[in-house]
Protein backbone atom coordinates (compact mmCIF):
# COMPACT_ATOMS: atom_id res chain seq x y z
CA UNK A 1 0.00 0.00 0.00
CA UNK A 2 1.42 3.53 -1.15
CA UNK A 3 1.94 5.97 1.60
CA UNK A 4 1.10 9.56 0.11
CA UNK A 5 -0.08 13.10 1.15
CA UNK A 6 -3.80 13.21 1.80
CA UNK A 7 -5.57 14.31 -1.36
CA UNK A 8 -7.15 17.88 -1.31
CA UNK A 9 -10.32 17.24 -1.25
CA UNK A 10 -10.11 18.99 2.56
CA UNK A 11 -7.44 22.09 3.67
CA UNK A 12 -4.15 21.06 3.15
CA UNK A 13 -1.23 20.97 5.90
CA UNK A 14 -0.48 24.41 4.86
CA UNK A 15 -4.26 25.55 5.43
CA UNK A 16 -4.88 24.02 8.81
CA UNK A 17 -4.74 25.50 12.12
CA UNK A 18 -1.40 25.75 13.30
CA UNK A 19 -1.03 23.40 16.68
CA UNK A 20 -3.67 21.44 15.07
CA UNK A 21 -2.49 17.79 15.94
CA UNK A 22 -6.10 15.89 16.86
CA UNK A 23 -6.03 13.05 14.32
CA UNK A 24 -9.13 11.74 14.13
CA UNK A 25 -10.74 15.30 13.60
CA UNK A 26 -10.92 16.10 9.57
CA UNK A 27 -13.12 18.98 9.13
CA UNK A 28 -13.75 22.52 11.32
CA UNK A 29 -16.75 24.01 12.58
CA UNK A 30 -15.73 27.48 10.95
CA UNK A 31 -14.00 28.07 7.75
CA UNK A 32 -11.51 30.56 7.30
CA UNK A 33 -10.63 32.47 4.33
CA UNK A 34 -8.05 29.80 3.39
CA UNK A 35 -10.48 27.14 3.29
CA UNK A 36 -13.20 28.42 0.89
CA UNK A 37 -11.57 26.71 -1.92
CA UNK A 38 -12.16 23.62 -0.04
CA UNK A 39 -15.44 24.36 0.91
CA UNK A 40 -16.46 24.62 -2.62
CA UNK A 41 -14.85 21.65 -3.58
CA UNK A 42 -16.84 19.58 -0.77
CA UNK A 43 -20.36 21.24 -2.15
CA UNK A 44 -19.02 19.80 -5.58
CA UNK A 45 -18.55 16.52 -4.50
CA UNK A 46 -22.08 16.67 -2.30
CA UNK A 47 -23.77 17.03 -5.83
CA UNK A 48 -22.05 14.70 -7.59
CA UNK A 49 -23.43 12.04 -4.77
CA UNK A 50 -26.84 13.74 -4.92
CA UNK A 51 -27.10 13.99 -8.57
CA UNK A 52 -25.25 11.07 -10.48
CA UNK A 53 -22.77 11.30 -12.72
CA UNK A 54 -23.21 15.15 -13.88
CA UNK A 55 -21.29 17.85 -16.24
CA UNK A 56 -19.39 20.91 -15.81
CA UNK A 57 -22.25 22.68 -17.28
CA UNK A 58 -25.18 21.42 -15.06
CA UNK A 59 -23.05 21.84 -12.14
CA UNK A 60 -22.26 25.60 -13.12
CA UNK A 61 -26.58 26.01 -13.44
CA UNK A 62 -26.87 24.60 -10.60
CA UNK A 63 -24.76 26.75 -8.40
CA UNK A 64 -25.32 29.92 -10.57
CA UNK A 65 -22.01 30.46 -11.51
CA UNK A 66 -19.81 30.03 -14.83
CA UNK A 67 -18.59 27.15 -16.22
CA UNK A 68 -15.02 28.16 -15.63
CA UNK A 69 -15.87 28.40 -12.05
CA UNK A 70 -17.05 25.00 -12.37
CA UNK A 71 -13.55 24.02 -14.52
CA UNK A 72 -11.76 25.83 -11.62
CA UNK A 73 -13.04 24.07 -8.89
CA UNK A 74 -12.75 19.78 -10.41
CA UNK A 75 -9.44 20.10 -12.33
CA UNK A 76 -7.57 20.01 -9.27
CA UNK A 77 -9.53 16.50 -8.50
CA UNK A 78 -9.34 15.21 -11.98
CA UNK A 79 -5.71 15.90 -11.69
CA UNK A 80 -6.07 13.91 -8.50
CA UNK A 81 -7.92 11.25 -9.57
CA UNK A 82 -10.84 11.77 -7.20
CA UNK A 83 -12.83 12.14 -10.32
CA UNK A 84 -13.24 11.42 -14.00
CA UNK A 85 -14.55 12.12 -17.07
CA UNK A 86 -17.13 10.30 -18.32
CA UNK A 87 -17.76 9.34 -22.01
CA UNK A 88 -19.45 12.31 -24.46
CA UNK A 89 -23.16 12.99 -24.23
CA UNK A 90 -24.22 14.36 -27.71
CA UNK A 91 -25.35 17.85 -27.81
CA UNK A 92 -29.13 18.63 -28.48
CA UNK A 93 -30.21 19.65 -31.85
CA UNK A 94 -28.88 23.52 -30.71
CA UNK A 95 -25.64 22.09 -31.24
CA UNK A 96 -23.10 22.94 -29.04
CA UNK A 97 -19.81 20.99 -27.39
CA UNK A 98 -20.48 17.73 -26.58
CA UNK A 99 -20.92 17.36 -22.15
CA UNK A 100 -18.80 14.89 -20.42
CA UNK A 101 -19.98 14.10 -16.98
CA UNK A 102 -17.82 13.95 -14.22
CA UNK A 103 -18.18 10.81 -12.04
CA UNK A 104 -15.54 9.27 -9.03
CA UNK A 105 -12.56 7.37 -10.31
CA UNK A 106 -12.44 3.61 -9.51
CA UNK A 107 -8.19 4.77 -8.76
CA UNK A 108 -9.70 7.80 -5.95
CA UNK A 109 -8.81 6.55 -2.48
CA UNK A 110 -10.87 4.58 -1.20
CA UNK A 111 -12.56 4.50 2.94
CA UNK A 112 -12.01 1.36 5.29
CA UNK A 113 -15.25 0.50 6.52
CA UNK A 114 -15.88 -1.65 9.47
CA UNK A 115 -18.69 -3.29 11.15
CA UNK A 116 -18.47 -4.08 15.08
CA UNK A 117 -20.81 -6.65 16.46
CA UNK A 118 -21.24 -8.11 19.97
CA UNK A 119 -19.61 -11.41 17.94
CA UNK A 120 -17.70 -10.44 15.32
CA UNK A 121 -15.30 -7.89 13.24
CA UNK A 122 -15.97 -7.43 9.47
CA UNK A 123 -14.22 -4.90 7.46
CA UNK A 124 -13.64 -3.42 4.26
CA UNK A 125 -11.92 -1.14 1.50
CA UNK A 126 -15.10 1.76 -0.10
CA UNK A 127 -14.61 3.56 -3.04
CA UNK A 128 -16.04 6.62 -3.47
CA UNK A 129 -18.36 6.13 -5.55
CA UNK A 130 -19.70 3.00 -2.90
CA UNK A 131 -18.39 -0.12 -4.30
CA UNK A 132 -17.30 -2.92 -1.27
CA UNK A 133 -13.79 -4.66 -2.37
CA UNK A 134 -11.58 -6.73 0.48
CA UNK A 135 -13.86 -7.67 2.54
CA UNK A 136 -12.62 -9.51 5.33
CA UNK A 137 -14.15 -11.17 8.74
CA UNK A 138 -13.04 -12.03 11.97
CA UNK A 139 -15.16 -13.70 15.23
CA UNK A 140 -14.65 -13.21 18.82
CA UNK A 141 -13.99 -16.35 21.24
CA UNK A 142 -17.45 -17.71 21.52
CA UNK A 143 -16.52 -18.83 25.64
CA UNK A 144 -15.61 -15.75 27.80
CA UNK A 145 -13.99 -13.62 24.97
CA UNK A 146 -11.21 -11.17 26.84
CA UNK A 147 -10.77 -7.72 25.48
CA UNK A 148 -7.30 -8.99 24.13
CA UNK A 149 -9.05 -11.04 22.49
CA UNK A 150 -11.22 -8.53 20.63
CA UNK A 151 -8.53 -5.97 19.88
CA UNK A 152 -6.55 -8.87 18.11
CA UNK A 153 -9.51 -9.82 16.06
CA UNK A 154 -9.82 -6.39 15.18
CA UNK A 155 -6.38 -5.61 14.29
CA UNK A 156 -5.91 -8.96 12.00
CA UNK A 157 -8.88 -8.14 10.62
CA UNK A 158 -7.98 -4.20 9.50
CA UNK A 159 -4.91 -5.75 8.51
CA UNK A 160 -5.87 -7.91 5.86
CA UNK A 161 -8.02 -5.15 4.38
CA UNK A 162 -5.38 -2.27 4.18
CA UNK A 163 -3.20 -4.86 2.82
CA UNK A 164 -4.79 -4.84 -0.33
CA UNK A 165 -5.30 -0.71 -0.84
CA UNK A 166 -3.69 0.34 -3.90
CA UNK A 167 -3.25 4.07 -2.03
CA UNK A 168 -3.47 4.63 1.37
CA UNK A 169 -7.33 4.81 2.59
CA UNK A 170 -8.41 8.35 3.70
CA UNK A 171 -9.89 7.12 7.03
CA UNK A 172 -11.78 4.44 8.94
CA UNK A 173 -15.55 4.52 10.01
CA UNK A 174 -16.78 2.24 11.89
CA UNK A 175 -20.28 1.20 13.07
CA UNK A 176 -20.89 -0.35 16.26
CA UNK A 177 -23.87 -2.34 17.46
CA UNK A 178 -24.26 -0.46 20.76
CA UNK A 179 -23.90 2.59 22.28
CA UNK A 180 -21.38 5.15 21.09
CA UNK A 181 -19.39 8.12 22.59
CA UNK A 182 -19.00 9.92 19.00
CA UNK A 183 -16.71 12.87 20.72
CA UNK A 184 -14.61 10.44 22.62
CA UNK A 185 -14.73 7.75 19.53
CA UNK A 186 -15.24 5.24 22.30
CA UNK A 187 -17.75 2.18 22.65
CA UNK A 188 -19.98 3.03 25.66
CA UNK A 189 -21.93 -0.53 26.17
CA UNK A 190 -22.90 -3.73 24.10
CA UNK A 191 -25.71 -5.61 26.09
CA UNK A 192 -24.81 -8.36 24.35
CA UNK A 193 -21.02 -8.26 24.73
CA UNK A 194 -19.92 -6.30 28.05
CA UNK A 195 -16.64 -7.10 26.76
CA UNK A 196 -16.88 -4.37 24.86
CA UNK A 197 -17.95 -1.62 27.03
CA UNK A 198 -15.96 1.13 27.21
CA UNK A 199 -13.63 0.66 24.70
CA UNK A 200 -11.75 3.37 23.35
CA UNK A 201 -11.72 1.97 20.03
CA UNK A 202 -10.98 4.78 17.75
CA UNK A 203 -7.74 5.85 19.95
CA UNK A 204 -6.75 1.73 19.74
CA UNK A 205 -7.22 2.30 15.41
CA UNK A 206 -5.55 5.39 15.18
CA UNK A 207 -2.39 4.94 17.11
CA UNK A 208 -2.56 1.58 15.52
CA UNK A 209 -2.98 1.91 11.66
CA UNK A 210 -2.11 6.19 11.58
CA UNK A 211 -5.27 6.83 9.95
CA UNK A 212 -7.88 9.08 11.48
CA UNK A 213 -10.92 6.84 13.07
CA UNK A 214 -14.87 7.66 13.30
CA UNK A 215 -17.79 5.88 15.18
CA UNK A 216 -21.06 5.93 15.45
CA UNK A 217 -24.14 3.95 16.54
CA UNK A 218 -24.71 0.67 13.83
CA UNK A 219 -28.32 2.67 12.90
CA UNK A 220 -27.19 5.81 12.41
CA UNK A 221 -24.16 4.70 10.24
CA UNK A 222 -27.03 2.64 8.62
CA UNK A 223 -28.49 5.93 7.74
CA UNK A 224 -25.17 7.84 6.61
CA UNK A 225 -24.79 5.19 4.10
CA UNK A 226 -28.63 5.80 2.56
CA UNK A 227 -27.53 9.00 2.63
CA UNK A 228 -24.15 9.07 0.51
CA UNK A 229 -24.68 5.65 -1.36
CA UNK A 230 -28.56 4.63 -1.47
CA UNK A 231 -32.07 5.66 -1.21
CA UNK A 232 -31.17 8.53 0.77
CA UNK A 233 -30.09 10.47 -1.78
CA UNK A 234 -30.93 13.87 -2.47
CA UNK A 235 -33.58 13.66 0.64
CA UNK A 236 -33.71 16.19 2.68
CA UNK A 237 -35.54 14.48 5.96
CA UNK A 238 -36.10 11.02 6.18
CA UNK A 239 -35.60 7.79 8.71
CA UNK A 240 -33.72 4.22 8.63
CA UNK A 241 -35.13 1.44 10.64
CA UNK A 242 -33.77 -1.25 11.29
CA UNK A 243 -34.95 -4.71 12.68
CA UNK A 244 -33.15 -8.21 13.50
CA UNK A 245 -32.08 -8.99 17.19
CA UNK A 246 -31.57 -5.77 18.38
CA UNK A 247 -34.18 -2.69 17.29
CA UNK A 248 -32.72 0.56 16.22
CA UNK A 249 -33.10 3.57 13.76
CA UNK A 250 -31.74 7.15 13.08
CA UNK A 251 -33.27 10.52 11.56
CA UNK A 252 -32.33 13.12 9.09
CA UNK A 253 -33.74 15.81 9.48
CA UNK A 254 -33.85 18.99 7.94
CA UNK A 255 -30.18 18.13 6.26
CA UNK A 256 -28.56 17.36 9.52
CA UNK A 257 -28.17 13.77 10.89
CA UNK A 258 -29.50 13.61 14.60
CA UNK A 259 -26.92 12.57 17.02
CA UNK A 260 -27.92 14.32 20.47
CA UNK A 261 -25.27 15.36 22.72
CA UNK A 262 -21.91 12.93 22.15
CA UNK A 263 -23.82 10.70 19.70
CA UNK A 264 -26.30 9.76 22.86
CA UNK A 265 -29.85 10.61 21.13
CA UNK A 266 -31.65 8.17 18.46
CA UNK A 267 -31.90 4.86 20.85
CA UNK A 268 -35.61 4.15 19.22
CA UNK A 269 -35.42 0.63 20.25
CA UNK A 270 -35.52 1.61 24.04
CA UNK A 271 -38.44 3.90 23.33
CA UNK A 272 -41.68 2.87 25.46
CA UNK A 273 -44.58 1.32 23.68
CA UNK A 274 -46.00 -0.93 26.32
CA UNK A 275 -46.00 0.63 30.50
CA UNK A 276 -45.02 -2.44 32.34
CA UNK A 277 -44.49 -4.38 29.32
CA UNK A 278 -42.24 -7.32 28.99
CA UNK A 279 -38.42 -7.49 30.76
CA UNK A 280 -35.51 -5.70 28.28
CA UNK A 281 -32.23 -6.43 27.54
CA UNK A 282 -31.94 -2.79 29.08
CA UNK A 283 -33.04 -3.52 32.68
CA UNK A 284 -36.37 -1.44 31.73
CA UNK A 285 -39.62 -2.71 30.74
CA UNK A 286 -41.71 -2.23 27.76
CA UNK A 287 -39.49 -1.07 25.45
CA UNK A 288 -40.06 -1.04 21.54
CA UNK A 289 -37.44 -3.84 20.88
CA UNK A 290 -39.40 -6.28 23.40
CA UNK A 291 -42.13 -6.55 20.83
CA UNK A 292 -40.08 -6.25 17.43
CA UNK A 293 -37.25 -7.70 17.41
CA UNK A 294 -36.36 -11.53 16.26
CA UNK A 295 -36.35 -12.72 19.70
CA UNK A 296 -39.67 -11.89 20.17
CA UNK A 297 -41.36 -13.50 16.63
CA UNK A 298 -39.42 -17.18 17.69
CA UNK A 299 -41.09 -17.16 20.97
CA UNK A 300 -44.62 -16.78 19.32
CA UNK A 301 -43.63 -18.94 16.83
CA UNK A 302 -43.00 -21.81 19.04
CA UNK A 303 -46.12 -20.56 20.91
CA UNK A 304 -48.55 -21.19 17.54
CA UNK A 305 -46.40 -24.91 16.66
CA UNK A 306 -44.59 -23.53 13.63
CA UNK A 307 -41.45 -25.83 12.72
CA UNK A 308 -38.22 -25.14 13.48
CA UNK A 309 -39.00 -21.45 15.10
CA UNK A 310 -35.92 -20.35 16.05
CA UNK A 311 -35.05 -20.49 12.64
CA UNK A 312 -37.74 -18.53 11.24
CA UNK A 313 -37.16 -14.77 9.97
CA UNK A 314 -39.07 -12.66 8.15
CA UNK A 315 -37.90 -14.41 5.12
CA UNK A 316 -39.22 -17.16 5.94
CA UNK A 317 -42.49 -16.08 7.60
CA UNK A 318 -43.64 -14.41 3.95
CA UNK A 319 -42.74 -17.44 2.05
CA UNK A 320 -44.73 -19.63 4.71
CA UNK A 321 -47.28 -17.09 4.52
CA UNK A 322 -48.07 -17.11 0.87
CA UNK A 323 -48.00 -21.08 0.86
CA UNK A 324 -50.88 -21.11 3.71
CA UNK A 325 -49.11 -22.29 6.58
CA UNK A 326 -51.25 -22.64 9.74
CA UNK A 327 -51.07 -19.20 11.57
CA UNK A 328 -48.29 -17.50 9.59
CA UNK A 329 -50.08 -15.41 7.98
CA UNK A 330 -51.57 -13.80 11.95
CA UNK A 331 -48.10 -13.80 12.96
CA UNK A 332 -46.49 -12.07 10.30
CA UNK A 333 -49.73 -9.45 10.50
CA UNK A 334 -48.64 -8.96 14.22
CA UNK A 335 -44.98 -8.45 13.13
CA UNK A 336 -45.56 -6.41 11.25
CA UNK A 337 -47.99 -4.05 13.59
CA UNK A 338 -45.38 -4.12 16.34
CA UNK A 339 -42.94 -2.61 13.70
CA UNK A 340 -45.29 0.27 12.84
CA UNK A 341 -45.78 1.05 16.17
CA UNK A 342 -42.93 2.37 17.14
CA UNK A 343 -42.47 3.99 13.58
CA UNK A 344 -46.11 5.81 14.03
CA UNK A 345 -44.78 6.92 17.32
CA UNK A 346 -41.77 8.48 15.33
CA UNK A 347 -44.01 9.71 12.62
CA UNK A 348 -46.13 11.72 15.16
CA UNK A 349 -43.47 13.30 16.94
CA UNK A 350 -40.98 14.35 14.26
CA UNK A 351 -42.76 13.25 10.75
CA UNK A 352 -39.83 12.08 8.82
CA UNK A 353 -42.34 11.03 6.35
CA UNK A 354 -39.81 8.65 4.48
CA UNK A 355 -38.14 5.49 5.99
CA UNK A 356 -35.60 3.03 4.98
CA UNK A 357 -35.92 -0.50 6.54
CA UNK A 358 -33.08 -2.26 7.24
CA UNK A 359 -32.50 -5.14 8.56
CA UNK A 360 -34.35 -8.47 9.09
CA UNK A 361 -37.62 -6.90 7.33
CA UNK A 362 -35.22 -6.22 4.30
CA UNK A 363 -35.45 -10.10 3.72
CA UNK A 364 -39.47 -10.29 3.63
CA UNK A 365 -39.19 -7.94 0.71
CA UNK A 366 -42.02 -5.76 -0.97
CA UNK A 367 -45.19 -8.05 0.91
CA UNK A 368 -43.11 -7.28 4.66
CA UNK A 369 -42.44 -3.83 3.82
CA UNK A 370 -46.31 -2.85 3.02
CA UNK A 371 -47.49 -5.22 5.73
CA UNK A 372 -45.45 -2.51 7.68
CA UNK A 373 -46.72 0.40 5.69
CA UNK A 374 -50.20 -0.23 5.76
CA UNK A 375 -50.45 -0.54 9.84
CA UNK A 376 -48.43 3.03 9.97
CA UNK A 377 -50.90 4.51 7.53
CA UNK A 378 -53.60 3.32 9.97
CA UNK A 379 -51.99 4.58 13.22
CA UNK A 380 -50.73 7.65 11.71
CA UNK A 381 -54.06 10.52 11.52
CA UNK A 382 -54.45 11.54 7.84
CA UNK A 383 -53.14 15.68 7.41
CA UNK A 384 -51.53 17.70 4.66
CA UNK A 385 -47.60 16.73 5.94
CA UNK A 386 -47.27 14.63 2.90
CA UNK A 387 -47.71 10.92 2.23
CA UNK A 388 -45.82 8.65 4.07
CA UNK A 389 -43.36 6.02 1.98
CA UNK A 390 -40.88 3.34 2.51
CA UNK A 391 -38.26 1.70 0.82
CA UNK A 392 -36.01 -1.46 1.44
CA UNK A 393 -32.49 -0.60 2.32
CA UNK A 394 -29.71 -2.56 1.60
CA UNK A 395 -28.44 -5.87 2.83
CA UNK A 396 -27.76 -5.63 6.86
CA UNK A 397 -23.88 -5.96 6.16
CA UNK A 398 -23.22 -4.29 3.29
CA UNK A 399 -25.42 -0.85 4.26
CA UNK A 400 -23.29 -0.88 7.79
CA UNK A 401 -19.91 -0.73 5.75
CA UNK A 402 -20.87 1.24 3.54
CA UNK A 403 -22.70 3.63 6.00
CA UNK A 404 -19.48 3.49 8.34
CA UNK A 405 -17.26 4.76 5.18
CA UNK A 406 -20.32 7.74 4.95
CA UNK A 407 -18.81 8.74 8.48
CA UNK A 408 -15.46 8.86 7.04
CA UNK A 409 -16.54 10.61 4.05
CA UNK A 410 -19.23 13.39 5.99
CA UNK A 411 -16.36 14.69 7.71
CA UNK A 412 -14.09 14.65 4.66
CA UNK A 413 -15.98 17.11 2.89
CA UNK A 414 -16.98 19.25 5.82
CA UNK A 415 -20.80 17.93 5.31
CA UNK A 416 -22.76 18.74 8.65
CA UNK A 417 -23.68 15.60 9.82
Amino acid sequence: MEREHPAQLWPTEEEDAPGDSKPARLGRSLLSSSMVGSANRGRVLQALFDLGPTSRAELARLAGVNRTTISGIVQPLLDQQVLVEGRPIRPSEAGGKPARPLWFSPDARPICGMLLMPDAVHTCLVTLEGSISALESERFPEERPQIADVRSAIERCTTRTLASARREPLGIGVAVGGMVDTDRRAVIAVNLAPVLNDFELGDMLTKRFGLPALLDHHPRALLVGDRWFGKGRGQQTFAAVYTGEVLGGALYLGGHLYRGQSGAGGELGHTFVQVDGDLCSCGRRGCWETIATLGWLRRQARAIGIDDPDAIDSGRLVALTKAGSSGAAALLDLYARNVAVGIANLQQTVAPNFYILHGDVVGGGEFMAEAIAGHVRALVPSRSGGEISFAIGETEDRAALLGAAGLVLSELLQFPL
